[in-house]
């Protein structure tokens, strides 16, 4: 499991093309937020996390491997409950998070970067630079 690198998927990779050719400019799995979020804005204070079905526990399509489900079970868990303790935080120090799951992309790409480019002009509205 070691050797299965969370950054730099096929998923992310699609995402953050189109982003770039709508001019959206971003940095990814910025180490220096908590998280590392695969999208990161910090001049509009924007993190943008794409979650996998299997890794995150979606609730739709994660499935739990019939060998080893004591571990993998643990392990989802764990992964879910991270993920809300970073929510918790960037709501806290009023970053604007958003999440996207794996389906939603695979489901209709553009509209999923729609939503994405609709929301990061949404926080430059709101920041004053």
């Amino acid at each position: 499991m070691a050797s299965i690198g969370p950054k730099n998927t096929k998923l992310e990779d699609k995402v953050l093309k189109k982003l770039w050719s709508r001019g959206i400019r971003y940095r990814r799995n910025t180490k220096g937020l908590m998280g590392k979020p695969d999208i990161a804005i910090k001049k509009y204070k924007v993190v943008i996390f794409i979650d996998s079905c299997f890794w995150h526990g979606c609730e739709i399509h994660g499935r739990i491997p019939k060998s080893r489900v004591e571990f993998w079970t643990n392990k989802i868990n764990q992964n879910k409950q991270r993920d809300n303790e970073v929510t918790r935080y960037y709501i806290k120090n009023n970053w604007n998070i958003l999440r996207i799951w794996e389906h939603e992309i695979n489901q209709n790409l553009d509209q999923v970067v729609n939503e994405i480019v609709d929301f990061i002009e949404n926080q430059k509205g709101r920041c004053k630079i």
